[in-house]
């Protein structure tokens, strides 16, 4: 019988590529999730009932053991963003992670993969990057040999990143941003993926690893490529930090007096804060090239997924031949 693979958020940004590969190679996977009849995409993955997704809670230690039933390894894919209802930093990315990590250690399972970030830091005054550097001893704590993934900013058709700035440029002339100096170091998704597929397959020595892409960039030069690619001209206007600030607070109070049923998808105070630190893989890291994966850029993915965002969508390139033709 072939192996079993567990993937925690594994119909997420992230989780969907990683149980995609591990199909591929021949692995039963089970995505774990919370909605899982919002996860059937993940299914055609695979043969019939080779890929499954299944209901689960990790902030219930019954709910994240009964999923890991049998399984051979287990991969954690959940995190957030901006904390709604039960669902906060430290439920999710801390105590989560360590409750995934303790069952998996009293289950016999030897093989796991977290997926963390860069900037993880418990001394971090980003309450997103200290409950990942907690989630990440959590782990370690209870499966010292697992392996940990640190990625910069992710991006792909799916991403929040890219899709995000390309929608508000349809909003008006100005694009007003907050960080514009921050460098990231942004990866291809799949190459995660790779990576992640790696440490199951015991193809990884554990530790931790920070992935980032070939090319280091600031945000506003990240933005001046996205607008090349989707073909718009918009004047990109770096907040000043207490303009940001303000702007961070409105908006988190919006999602406050709202009682959540508003969400803060634009800029939180937490996101702030991680915007006054570069985004990229530490001179002395474990990364792609010790794994010997060559990462894509991101000149040769943004147009595949970001041509929806231009003036004439997928009609623009056929618009600007035929002004070609008449000149």
């Amino acid at each position: 019988m072939s192996k079993l693979v567990t993937i925690y958020g594994g119909s997420g940004f992230v989780g969907r590529y990683i149980a995609r590969r591990m199909a591929k190679e021949g692995w039963r996977v089970r995505v774990a999730v919370r909605r899982p009849n919002e996860a059937m995409h993940v299914k055609p993955y695979g043969v019939v009932g080779q890929v499954e997704p299944v209901l689960c809670n990790i902030r219930n230690d019954a709910s994240v053991a009964a999923v890991m039933q049998g399984a051979d390894a287990v991969v954690n894919c959940v995190g957030v963003l901006n904390e709604l209802g039960k669902n906060t930093f430290d439920a999710v990315q801390a105590e989560g992670a360590g409750r995934i990590a303790r069952i998996a250690a009293e289950n016999g399972i030897q093989t796991m993969v977290h997926l963390s970030a860069i900037g993880a830091d418990a001394n971090s005054d980003s309450e997103y990057s200290r409950s990942k550097a907690e989630g990440e001893a959590a782990v370690l704590a209870h499966c010292p040999n697992a392996v940990i993934l640190r990625p910069s900013v992710i991006f792909g058709a799916e991403d929040n990143f890219f899709n995000r700035f390309a929608g508000m440029t349809r909003f008006g002339p100005i694009l007003p941003i907050a960080g514009g100096d921050t460098k990231f170091q942004p990866v291809f998704v799949d190459d995660v993926a790779k990576a992640a597929v790696m440490g199951v397959l015991g193809q990884a020595a554990p530790g931790a690893y920070e992935l980032g892409g070939p090319e280091v960039k600031t945000l506003r030069a990240l933005i001046g490529e996205m607008l090349g690619v989707i073909h718009r001209r918009r004047a990109v206007v770096s907040l000043p930090r207490f303009a940001a600030a303000i702007l961070a607070g409105v908006f988190d109070i919006v999602q406050f007096v709202s009682f959540q049923l508003i969400s803060n998808g634009i800029l939180t105070r937490d996101q702030l804060r991680n915007l006054q630190k570069d985004n990229v893989v530490s001179a002395d890291a474990k990364g792609f090239a010790y794994l010997g994966i060559e990462p894509v850029t991101t000149g040769s993915v943004l147009p595949d997924y970001l041509w929806k965002f231009r003036p004439s969508g997928q009609y623009d390139a056929i618009k600007g031949s035929a002004r070609n033709l008449k000149a």
